[in-house]
């Protein structure tokens, strides 16, 4: 049986006031705060950040940020981690602001700092948690081709399928399409019936992606859903940015990217697991 939290916390006399003042406080400190508590049935155990319970160990999940460095990550065409661009604060991969740069047609840096992973994954499923800066823009990137991307500059953005992270209240990006909103399969096909906590609050995000198929989830909520080689893919693919990059939708061993839109963004809870290719 699964317990309603706030119920239990309502039938505590006294503690249900002071549980809502805590909670505001929380909510409006900067850098990483614990854990919800409830976590959603389609994402993998609950846990404090970082951190694998024995079931999710079981179930094959293994961190991608272990919470303190940036080991297993560098830059895009990079040996190493972009230099002052990101850092490690309270148990959170933490993109800094970049301030007034110079940028490209899309709003992406022409000197950027996206972030890597060494390894690259072909059917996985991954679940992460996130927060955005106000009015800020970010995404999380797989089928990434390292090769592909540093041939087409600028050379340290990647191209890949983007996970959009978003202020869809106030970024102009969220004007130009749903199909650029929080969750969206970039610039190609926009979420459905998501819950999109505040700015400020991390949100739990998880993407699979198993032989031609795709999913976005959104705390707990499967927002986007997609199949490589299909019309309605190959038409989104056509009426996008992408169909400019001759085999951008072709499915590769490919890295997972976080993404430096020059704004500040907060990544924890970073999980992967390696899945079985999918039976015809």
């Amino acid at each position: 049986m699964e317990m309603n939290h706030d119920n239990a916390e309502k039938s505590r006399p006294g503690l249900y006031p002071v549980a809502l003042i805590l909670a505001a406080v929380l909510a409006g400190m900067g850098g990483c705060r614990p854990a919800d508590k409830t976590p959603e049935r389609s994402d993998p155990g609950e846990s404090r950040p970082n951190f694998l319970t024995e079931s999710e160990l079981d179930a094959g999940w293994r961190l991608l940020f272990n919470g303190r460095n940036l080991e297993g990550w560098r830059g895009l065409g990079r040996v190493d981690p972009p230099e002052g661009m990101w850092t490690v604060d309270n148990g959170c991969l933490h993109k800094l602001p970049s301030g007034d740069v110079p940028l490209q047609e899309d709003g992406q840096p022409t000197a950027g700092g996206d972030l890597i992973t060494e390894e690259v994954f072909l059917d996985f499923e991954l679940f992460l948690e996130w927060k955005i800066s106000p009015g800020g823009n970010s995404g999380v990137k797989y089928n990434v081709s390292e090769k592909m991307s540093i041939a087409v500059p600028p050379e340290t953005a990647a191209l890949g399928f983007e996970y959009q992270i978003l202020d869809d209240d106030l970024h102009p990006d969220a004007g130009n399409g749903p199909n650029r909103t929080t969750a969206a399969l970039y610039d190609m096909i926009a979420p459905t019936g998501k819950i999109l906590r505040p700015v400020g609050e991390f949100n739990r995000s998880r993407i699979l992606f198993r032989g031609d198929h795709g999913e976005h989830w959104l705390n707990g909520v499967k927002v986007v859903e997609f199949d490589l080689n299909t019309p309605r893919m190959e038409k989104s693919l056509a009426a996008s940015k992408y169909r400019l990059f001759d085999g951008f939708a072709d499915k590769r061993p490919g890295h997972i990217v976080l993404q430096d839109h020059t704004d500040e963004v907060w990544f924890r809870n970073i999980k992967v697991r390696s899945l079985e290719p999918r039976r015809p």
